[in-house]
């Protein structure tokens, strides 16, 4: 690196010897025939025909992975639809049950003893099936958050900071940490 740097004006020079050898080689002409022996003309022709074969197998190949990709592609999409299906299937079961208490209760009459307690009953049954699939209630009480809340009223109230949750309108619920619905809530100024 210090020769370059106490000879600059050599460094600015190497690129146009390699333009001058790179003239010079595509100005040479080149023979229209050569003349080679019959066993180098075979040699040749056998080169040739193992560079293709070469190349139709690596066409051949390529061709398959193609098509064993597409076939991947389509039954990882069958087996994706499947899978949803059949955990459709899976919830709707586990939910009927709830349905069958529902359809008791809207037979029975509401007058009469007891009534009120059935339907807490179902509402129980119900909220202890979906939180076995995982469902979990978003808590809306004390400061409010807007990754888990949806403010869609705001009220000044006195003690109480701005900020925090004073009325919850509609409950929130996550699944393994993903929200599936917000919060609805009412926020002090």
């Amino acid at each position: 690196m210090a020769s370059k740097k106490n000879k600059p004006h050599e460094a600015a020079k190497e690129p146009e010897q390699v333009e001058t050898t790179e003239t010079a080689e595509q100005t040479a002409e080149t023979p229209e025939t050569v003349t080679m022996t019959q066993e180098e003309l075979e040699t040749v022709k056998k080169h040739i025909d193992d560079l293709q074969k070469k190349l139709d197998d690596t066409i051949a190949l390529l061709q398959r992975n193609q098509a064993d990709f597409d076939n991947y592609r389509k039954r990882n999409a069958s087996v994706r639809a499947d899978s949803y299906d059949e955990g459709k299937r899976d919830c709707i079961k586990g939910l009927l049950p709830v349905l069958d208490d529902f359809d008791r209760v809207a037979d029975s009459d509401p007058a009469a003893e007891g009534w009120a307690d059935g339907v807490k009953l179902v509402h129980k049954k119900l909220a202890d099936i979906l939180k076995k699939e995982g469902l979990e209630e978003i808590p809306s009480d004390g400061a409010f958050d807007p990754e888990l809340h949806n403010a869609v009223m705001t009220e000044a109230v006195e003690g109480l900071e701005s900020g925090n949750i004073v009325q919850t309108f509609q409950k929130g619920y996550k699944v393994k940490d993903k929200i599936i619905r917000h919060s609805m809530v009412k926020v002090s100024e």
